[in-house]
C-alpha cells in the first residue's frame, strides 16, 4: 500500500509481522538479561550457610533493580504492544522511530546493573533516570507519529492524543526530577519518586475523556 510517496505495509503483511516479532524479541532477550547482570555469589568456604547468606544480603540492591526494571520494561512492551494492535501498517517512518525506541530498551540492562551496583552513587540512579525518561519520550513520539501519519486503524480524537500523551509522559517528569533529588537529598528519595506516575496514572484514568478507552 503507498500512501503519497511513502510505502505503508498493512498489519496482515510480512513486513508488518517482522517489525512486531523483532520488538518482541528484542523485549524479551532485554529481561533477560536483567539477571544475567546478576552475578551469582563466590563463597571461600562453599558449606558456610552465614557467608553466603550474607552475600546474598549484598546482592539485595541488584534484586530490587531486577524487579524493578523488569516491571518498567513490561509496563513499556505492553504500551507498545497496545499500540501496534490499533495500527493497520508500518511505514519507514514508524520502522526508524521504532528502531531508536528498541535501542533504549535493549541498553535498559546497563543502567539497572549500575544501579545495582551503586546505588548510593547519585549519578548512578541519574543515569537510570535519563534512560527512562527517554524510553518514556520516545513512547509519546511512536504514538503521535502513528496518529499523524495516519496509521491508526482507531479514531483517535486531538483530546484522547492529549490525555494520552500526558500520562505517557508523566514518568519522564518523575524520573527527571528526580535526579537533583538524588545529589541533593538522597538516592532512596529520588528512587521512591519514580513511583508517583503511578497514583498520578490512577488520577487522569479517572479523568479521560470519551473515546480514551483505544489508547488504555
Amino acid at each position: 500500500m503507498v500512501r503519497g510517496s511513502a510505502r505503508v505495509w498493512a498489519r496482515d503483511s510480512v513486513e508488518f509481522g517482522r517489525v512486531t516479532a523483532f520488538s518482541d524479541g528484542l523485549f524479551g532477550i532485554a529481561m533477560t538479561l536483567l539477571i544475567v547482570e546478576v552475578g551469582v555469589p563466590r563463597l571461600s568456604d562453599v558449606g558456610s550457610t552465614r557467608e553466603l547468606l550474607s552475600k546474598l544480603v549484598d546482592l539485595l540492591p541488584e534484586f530490587a533493580g531486577f524487579f524493578l526494571s523488569f516491571a518498567l520494561i513490561g509496563r513499556y512492551w505492553l504500551a507498545h504492544h497496545k499500540m501496534f494492535s490499533v495500527m493497520h501498517g508500518v511505514d519507514y517512518g514508524l520502522i526508524a522511530r521504532n528502531m531508536v525506541y528498541l535501542a533504549f530498551i535493549a541498553f535498559m540492562p546497563f543502567p539497572t546493573a549500575l544501579l545495582g551496583d551503586y546505588f548510593g552513587n547519585p549519578l548512578a540512579v541519574s543515569a537510570y533516570a535519563v534512560t527512562g525518561a527517554i524510553v518514556s519520550g520516545l513512547e509519546v513520539v511512536l504514538l503521535r507519529y502513528a496518529w499523524t501519519a495516519g496509521l491508526l486503524r482507531v479514531k483517535v480524537t486531538p483530546d484522547v492524543m492529549r490525555w494520552g500523551s500526558i500520562m505517557a509522559l508523566s514518568p519522564v517528569v518523575a524520573f527527571l526530577l528526580s535526579i537533583p533529588v538524588a545529589f541533593f537529598v538522597g538516592t532512596a528519595v529520588a528512587a521512591a519518586m519514580w513511583l508517583l506516575s503511578i497514583p498520578f496514572g490512577i488520577w487522569m484514568s479517572r479523568r479521560a475523556p470519551a473515546g480514551s478507552d483505544v489508547l488504555e
